[in-house]
């Protein structure tokens, strides 16, 4: 089976996005050659390890991190920047599982996770323009219904006043389609450019005094006290390793690659739109839909349409992203008939089977964090925050996140390809079928 790090990439090369065109690229870091000693070793230079990397070597200790490709490669530099509220589960729903006191813990580190994101965009990045709003939209009745009774379950439970719900009419005059029968605006939630979020928070980590080490593929982890993190030129001791790949983690612990299933997303950006843009949305917000194989969508500073979604049920990348994602486009928005696309790329993220992040100890001195399932911009971050503080020795937080505990995919993971293919399938077909 092709590892995930190379399964649809080439060496270090991020793809050719509108994101990656409007940045400035630093030069690139050197890999790991020799061999270091350190406080802490992070694998994957995305949202959670830099997140990490940054409150660990702001504490003082020694860290290290090191990334297959580049810093912002995987899918923290190439995703749709909804910074989303909650997790993937309604806030009724974890109360109901985890109880009303776990659950308002979790809801307080969700929050955690969207504040963090506005800070450091205000004081540290304000290029990565964070936007509020985010629109969710119902495509049935009893989707929206459900949408409403959460937004008041949030309003009732914890004061969460910012979302305003919609019927059919107020949606469609937000949303410039006649696909959505109603759902929700919240104004607590909000968008970023990633990739200008994620190289900011490289430069913060290393401001603080972390290392990055890019193009330096792990190979294997030696658990032990302290633990060894060997790559292709060098290794690394560390009394403590974060494991931060997410869905681009190949299957060096299993323990955490038989809870995440890697699955493909895409985005085309439009050519600008102009005053076009207003034709599709009225305001600058983000939207994602109540599909199961979902749309997702944002206009950019130059007012194109950045028009995500999910059209490859196969771990390898369709050959043809483009006419598929336009396709779906237009018939969401025929206004958008022979309006040119200028961008289209792909990328990975993890899901888990109960949709809920997978925070794990896999040894004493190994943690792990993944599986973000559709909500990664502010929930990865945050993690990492966590992770940081456990093993700075204040690890209630973590074992707030870590009890949310999903069972691995049946047959492990040589079955994650085929159960992937088949689930996509059929929820694809009841999205086209309207049950």
């Amino acid at each position: 089976m092709a590892s995930p790090l190379y399964r649809n990439e080439s060496p270090g090369q991020l793809p050719k996005s509108w994101y990656v065109a409007t940045v400035d690229m630093p030069p690139e870091r050197p890999p790991l050659y020799g061999h270091k000693t350190v406080d802490v070793c992070i694998i994957g230079a995305g949202f959670t390890g830099l997140s990490a990397a940054k409150h660990l070597a702001q504490k003082g200790l020694d860290v290290v991190v090191l990334d297959a490709h580049r810093v912002g490669f995987g899918a923290s530099g190439r995703n749709g920047g909804q910074v989303c509220t909650g997790f993937n589960m309604s806030q009724r729903l974890l109360a109901q599982k985890y109880g009303k006191d776990q659950a308002a813990a979790l809801w307080a580190l969700s929050q955690e996770a969207k504040d963090d994101i506005r800070r450091i965009c205000a004081t540290d990045v304000p290029d990565a323009r964070f936007t509020s709003g985010v629109a969710e939209a119902g495509c049935t009745a009893a989707e929206v219904e459900k949408y409403h009774r959460d937004a008041a379950y949030l309003n009732d439970t914890y004061g969460y006043d910012l979302v305003t719900q919609l019927d059919a009419a107020e949606m469609q005059a937000l949303v410039k389609t006649p696909q959505y029968q109603g759902g929700i605006l919240d104004m607590g939630a909000g968008h970023i450019h990633p990739l200008r979020y994620v190289l900011a928070l490289a430069r913060l980590a290393e401001a603080a005094g972390a290392q990055i080490f890019e193009r330096a593929e792990v190979h294997h982890i030696e658990q032990g006290d302290p633990a060894e993190v060997r790559t292709d030129k060098g290794r690394v001791k560390a009394r403590h390793v974060i494991l931060a790949g997410n869905g681009y983690l190949p299957n060096i612990v299993p323990k955490v690659s038989a809870k995440i299933m890697p699955l493909n997303s895409f985005i085309a950006a439009t050519e600008p739109l102009g005053d076009r843009a207003a034709e599709i949305l009225a305001r600058d917000i983000a939207v994602s839909d109540s599909k199961f194989v979902l749309n997702y969508y944002r206009l950019s500073e130059d007012k194109r349409l950045l028009f995500g979604g999910r059209p490859s049920y196969r771990l390898g990348f369709p050959k043809d992203v483009k006419t598929v994602l336009a396709a779906r486009m237009v018939e969401m928005f025929p206004q958008l008939q022979g309006v040119g696309i200028d961008y289209t790329w792909g990328g990975t993220l993890g899901i888990t089977v109960n949709r809920l992040p997978s925070i794990q100890r896999i040894a004493p001195n190994i943690v792990s964090g993944s599986g973000f399932s559709g909500h990664g911009v502010a929930l990865s971050g945050l993690t990492g925050k966590v992770m940081a503080e456990a093993i700075a020795g204040q690890a209630g937080r973590f074992d707030t996140l870590a009890q949310l505990k999903g069972p691995s995919y049946p047959g492990g993971v040589a079955f994650r390809a085929p159960l992937l293919a088949l689930a996509m399938s059929w929820y694809a077909l009841r999205d086209r079928l309207g049950v």
